[in-house]
């Protein structure tokens, strides 16, 4: 505890003992105040208990000092000041600044000081914050146990021996590790401890190296130590002489860290490298490595030969001469901007690259790139591959792909036009016939019509991977409709199908077209017989199952029909018709006739 920061001159009254008392270094606060409870001095114990330093005490009343405590503390004050008698070894719970926020323990006395004609001048306050003092006892063992904990967790081998290697201490970790107890080698020569076991040229440089570190030398290699159940563990090992004031040797100090894990890291280091350079080196496609001002610091056999070099004349080369002249300035602006902002990178996608060669030929590549950032700066792994004849290969199954688009818009273009002259045909010789046949004319032309379009829309689209259901249904409806109503209004056709996403393959869209004309004819012919009114809807949705159906509002099937067993042909053809769809037709009687063509699951449709 410090002395007094004050010697109590502001108070005459104060005798030499009590100014002695202040002068001593005490582990109990004091402070004396005057009548108007002035602080005329306190001690540097007392003032760190209330959180303020002396300074701010000294002048100050203790209303204005603890203004939180002042209604606890005055009338105590008080009661000593107008009895003149001493409160003694109280406990007191009060709130300071140095515990803001909660009731500070204290024990505390108040004893009235006397001037020489014994009037009550003031008074001596002795007091301890025990809560303080707790405070700052759990803070030290807080503090001792993060520190033996971290102490505990490192894995730094230390120990202290005599000048002449006799070991004295040796901390946990080197002890655990080995299995050991401190009194199991306490008192042993260091070399000739269970660590150094099994290897006599380390035990030797151990003997000497406590010998010359004894002179004052500080000695550091490398060794291997023998820890528990025969484990050996590489050490960083170093031993250092201790000096005291007089700079004598009194202790030598033997310290090491387990690099195993370093050594295992460099070793798996080596191996990498080793496997990159093999793998660099047998490459089939060009490999260069680049620092980050574009010069090639390396470079594989197959860059060499790709671009006509040998490969010490690529090493040092700048990157840009083996780029053709007319795209040097902007090849130099692509490599400023990647490495301001290196990344992952496959070239060559949006736009062609081409190469240079030794003897000035130009060639196509593709490149990748790919940022190796090092310690001595940024370095760039490009691969480039010639892709001249891949390009050229391309090329042809382009062309050849495009000469079998025309090919098939041309095949599917005639079928139209020829089954539009079957129609025409149709249409000619049912002029001359009776109306019996002309009906069943008209239907063969509606059954030509329907798969003509299927053709139309194909050659529209320029799409012959399959076929988009909803607008061709809603052109065949329309063709529907002029067929069998023509002007008429009687029937109300509502279609109800999406423009995209229902697509349907080729194999599959011919039947499904020739089902939807006979079950929508057979509708228009039958279910609104003596210029009956009605309603026709045809939906197509997705539940996921894709379901296409056909209701109408008219007289509805009679149960006598049953599909493939009437004289219809239409109604012959709707059961194969429906399976070569790949589907299953329900048909409902209810209040007018509903027909669904329902698909399995909408995946297994697209992708059958």
């Amino acid at each position: 505890m410090s002395g007094p920061l004050t010697d109590c001159g502001a108070a005459p009254w104060a005798g030499a003992a009590l100014r002695a008392l202040f002068a001593s270094q005490l582990p109990v606060g004091l402070a004396l105040l005057d009548r108007e409870f002035r602080y005329l001095a306190i001690n540097e114990t007392l003032a760190q208990a209330n959180g303020l330093s002396v300074e701010a005490h000294l002048g100050r009343r203790v209303a204005e000092v603890l203004p939180k405590a002042v209604e606890l503390l005055e009338p105590l004050l008080r009661m000593v000041l107008d009895s003149g008698e001493a409160l003694q070894d109280f406990e007191v719970h009060a709130e300071v600044p140095s515990l803001p926020g909660e009731a500070s323990q204290w024990q505390a006395s108040y004893v009235p000081v006397r001037d020489d004609l014994g009037q009550v001048q003031g008074i001596l306050v002795q007091a301890v914050n025990h809560s303080l003092e707790r405070r700052e006892r759990l803070l030290r063992h807080q503090g001792e146990l993060r520190l033996r904990r971290v102490l505990d967790s490192l894995f730094t081998f230390v120990g202290v021996l005599t000048p002449e290697g006799v070991l004295l201490e040796a901390n946990k970790a080197p002890l655990e590790a080995a299995g050991l107890v401190l009194d199991e080698v306490r008192g042993q020569p260091f070399w000739e401890t269970p660590w150094w076991q099994g290897d006599e040229e380390q035990r030797e440089w151990l003997r000497q190296a406590v010998r010359r570190c004894a002179g004052g030398e500080t000695l550091r290699r490398d060794l291997v130590a023998s820890m528990a159940e025969g484990r050996m563990m590489d050490l960083d090992f170093m031993i250092a002489p201790l000096r005291d004031d007089q700079g004598q040797i009194t202790h030598l100090i033997p310290s090491a860290i387990d690099i195993s894990a370093r050594r295992s890291s460099e070793s798996a280091l080596r191996h990498s490298e080793d496997r990159f350079r093999r793998l660099f080196e047998g490459a089939t496609v060009g490999m260069g490595l680049v620092d980050s001002t574009g010069l090639l610091l390396l470079a594989n056999e197959a860059m060499a030969q790709m671009f006509g070099y040998a490969r010490e004349e690529l090493a040092g080369l700048p990157i840009h001469q083996l780029v053709p002249l007319k795209h040097r300035a902007v090849h130099a602006d692509h490599v400023q901007h990647f490495m301001e902002k290196p990344a992952l990178r496959y070239m060559a996608k949006r736009q062609e690259l081409f190469a240079l060669r030794k003897d000035g030929s130009e060639f196509a590549v593709e490149i990748g790139l790919n940022p190796m950032p090092e310690l001595g700066g940024l370095q760039v792994l490009a691969t480039i591959s010639d892709v001249t004849e891949r390009r050229a290969a391309r090329q042809q199954i382009e062309r050849a792909l495009a000469d079998k688009t025309v090919l098939l818009n041309e095949v599917h273009h005639r079928v139209k036009n020829n089954l539009q002259v079957i129609s025409s045909l149709l249409n000619l010789q049912s002029r001359n016939a009776d109306e019996a046949l002309r009906r069943a004319l008209r239907d063969s032309q509606s059954r030509v019509h329907s798969m003509a379009l299927l053709h139309q829309l194909l050659y529209e689209r320029s799409d012959f991977s399959a076929l988009e259901l909803g607008p061709y249904l809603r052109r065949l409806m329309r063709l529907l409709q002029d067929t069998y109503l023509g002007d008429s209004d009687a029937v109300q056709i509502v279609v109800d199908v999406p423009d995209e996403g229902a697509r349907l393959d080729l194999q599959r869209a011919v039947p499904c077209g020739l089902v939807v004309n006979e079950l929508v004819s057979n509708a228009l012919k039958h279910a609104f017989a003596d210029g009956r009114r009605g309603r026709l809807w045809l939906q197509l949705h997705e539940t996921p199952q894709r379901v296409l159906e056909i209701a109408d509002d008219g007289v509805g099937l009679p149960d006598s029909v049953r599909l493939g067993e009437v004289r219809s042909l239409g109604y012959q053809l709707l059961p194969l018709l429906v399976q070569q769809c790949g589907a299953r037709l329900e048909i409902e009687r209810d209040n007018g006739t509903r027909a669904r063509l329902i698909w399995p699951m909408v995946e297994e449709t697209q992708n059958a």
